[in-house]
């Protein structure tokens, strides 16, 4: 009988179980810790709305202060969880409280990456873009005329980017493999992305090496190093280079931890009474050890959550949606491109807009839509339904998508 859930972390999963587990009608205790300072908030904006101006912190908060009193959930930020009991079922916080649970939920999200010390990772302006800190010294730091170097060409980074060049500073983004967006996207998507980040004035430099991050006497970053012996001035770095699961909370607990806490696919850690959810969790999906970085994954695996510690036995069968945001270009990614071998360019009836299709032979994956709402809505209904979507399909141009959807 679970009386009593502890929520570990002030994510989006954490939220979502929460709000999941009122809905489902549990009457028990629910107590949320966050090490955070701030309400738990919308992350992805950061780097979009929230950098540009057009999103207030009232509206990046997930739910206003009252919604936690009025869901009876017992939020205490400014409060790290180091230690899990798990023979007491207890959760063990940094000043040395002690949480009881019949449930315990790890929503413990991610940290970005660094870079070395060694290389200057800590140097005063060198800065990482995840949390809302971070996005608040950004813009303290970004202005006119200033040089800003961006080191990683995905998509936080390729966001950074998009809002500083607005702001009116000077970009260069360094990215160490052939091409941005490598790991993620196709050569279609990232080419139509290199094209319009120059458009905007910003230099792209791929299959490029950092040195090192050279300070000056006031142990900021002076200038960016790479490794043919050129050097970047700068007055403003952005590491964007990937994201670390935080699982050390659960390893140390002894749960089973690979890139992030394993949970099977009722979202249960190798403790039964101990679930994850979001971006600190590594589940199987497609037959393949999978973690999915998105407000998608962390709303359902959290509901997912819910519903198992009330008893429902449900399985998680995940329909991934990504999007970013950069100058005018809205990309909305349906599916999951892993393991494609062939990419459809099919052209929006919108001036401009445009759909990239990835195939694993004749199976449909997934689809970057540029531009292209409707493209990406009947996507996503043609990957939720199964529908064989075949190559020749999507490359016929009269080919009616809408009609194939419905």
């Amino acid at each position: 009988m679970v009386e009593r859930v502890v929520i570990v972390g002030g994510s989006h999963a954490a939220v979502a179980v929460a709000d999941d587990l009122r809905k489902h009608g549990f009457g028990g205790s629910i107590t949320l810790l966050s090490e955070e300072t701030t309400l738990p908030y919308q992350r992805p904006p950061l780097s979009k709305a929230y950098m540009s101006g057009e999103m207030s912190l009232e509206r990046l908060k997930l739910r206003p202060e009252d919604w936690y009193r009025d869901q009876k959930i017992d939020a205490h930020l400014s409060t790290r969880v180091i230690g899990i009991d798990r023979q007491a079922k207890e959760v063990v916080t940094e000043d040395d409280a002690r949480f009881g649970y019949d449930a315990l939920v790890l929503a413990t999200g991610a940290h970005a990456r660094p870079l070395p010390a060694e290389i200057g990772g800590r140097l005063g302006n060198v800065h990482t873009m995840r949390d809302l800190p971070d996005a608040d010294a950004l813009m303290a730091k970004m202005a006119d005329g200033k040089r800003l170097i961006v080191i990683g060409g995905g998509y936080i980074g390729l966001e950074a980017a998009a809002e500083a060049s607005k702001k009116g500073m000077a970009v260069t983004v360094v990215e160490a493999a052939p091409r941005i967006l490598q790991r993620v996207a196709c050569r279609e998507t990232a080419d139509a992305f290199r094209a319009l980040h120059e458009g905007h004035g910003v230099s792209v430099l791929e299959n490029t090496q950092i040195a090192r991050i050279a300070g000056n006497a006031d142990g900021a970053a002076a200038a960016v190093e790479l490794d043919d012996g050129t050097s970047l001035p700068c007055d403003l770095v952005v590491v964007g280079i990937g994201i670390v699961p935080n699982a050390a909370l659960a390893e140390g607990a002894g749960l089973d931890v690979a890139v992030g806490i394993s949970i099977d696919d009722r979202a249960r850690t190798s403790d039964p009474a101990i679930f994850a959810c979001g971006d600190c969790a590594i589940f199987p999906f497609n037959h393949m050890p999978t973690r999915l970085e998105s407000v998608q994954n962390a709303h359902d695996q959290a509901g997912i959550v819910a519903a198992n510690i009330m008893g429902h036995d449900k399985a998680y069968d995940p329909h991934p949606w990504f999007w970013s945001d950069q100058y005018d270009m809205k990309l909305q990614i349906a599916g999951f491109n892993r393991g494609y071998d062939r990419v459809v360019v099919r052209p929006g009836k919108r001036e401009g807009s445009v759909s990239h299709f990835y195939f694993a032979g004749e199976t449909f994956l997934a689809v970057d839509c540029l531009n292209d709402a409707a493209t990406y809505a009947m996507s996503r209904k043609i990957l939720a339904d199964g529908k064989a979507l075949t190559p020749d399909m999507v490359a016929d141009e009269t080919f009616d998508l809408r009609a194939f959807a419905k």
